[in-house]
């Protein structure tokens, strides 16, 4: 009798991996000042992608070369959920006990972005009273969480139909 491969098993290990990978490149973004740098900021999901392709593989050579389509999306949208987790807990430890300064310099770059566009001061004011309501750090953790399963079940639905090599019915 052969032994399933478990989905969970190899998201939950590139999951925690790519996490580890996350918290290390955030804290240099961090400590080096370029937290604020949307397009570095953004190669965070460059490390989803590589995560998710590199799970995929893994899981197909373990199971002797096949891969659902439904088995990578779920391995993909696990995977990113852990990521999630991971991710968003180090972010708000990080907020509250190393660095409490990165909520107020999240602000500063709001408010500078609008003035860049012109706006008066009255609107200003209120974009940064919402903003500052959605900076708490329930809502940040949720948003995160959010972000990363949303984000990594739309790759997943791509990834896993180019990765994707069903078994052969009468095999």
């Amino acid at each position: 009798m052969e032994e399933k491969v478990s989905t969970a098993r190899v998201a939950l290990k590139y999951g925690v991996l790519s996490s580890i990978v996350i918290m290390i490149y955030t804290t240099i973004l961090n400590v080096s000042g370029l937290s604020q740098n949307k397009g570095l900021v953004s190669l965070t999901f460059l490390i989803l992608v590589v995560a998710i392709v590199l799970a995929m593989k893994d899981f197909r050579e373990q199971n002797k070369g096949y891969m659902s389509y439904g088995e990578g999306l779920g391995l993909g949208s696990l995977l990113s959920a852990i990521m999630g987790l991971l991710g968003s807990a180090f972010s708000m430890f990080y907020m509250q006990f190393i660095d409490n300064t990165l909520l107020t310099q999240g602000l500063d770059q709001v408010r500078a972005d609008m003035e860049a566009k012109g706006m008066d001061d009255a609107q200003i004011d209120q974009a940064m009273e919402l903003s500052q309501k959605f900076m708490s750090p329930g809502f940040m953790f949720a948003m995160g969480v959010f972000g990363y399963v949303l984000v990594g079940f739309l790759l997943s639905l791509i990834i896993s139909l180019i990765m994707r090599k069903e078994k052969p019915v009468f095999e």
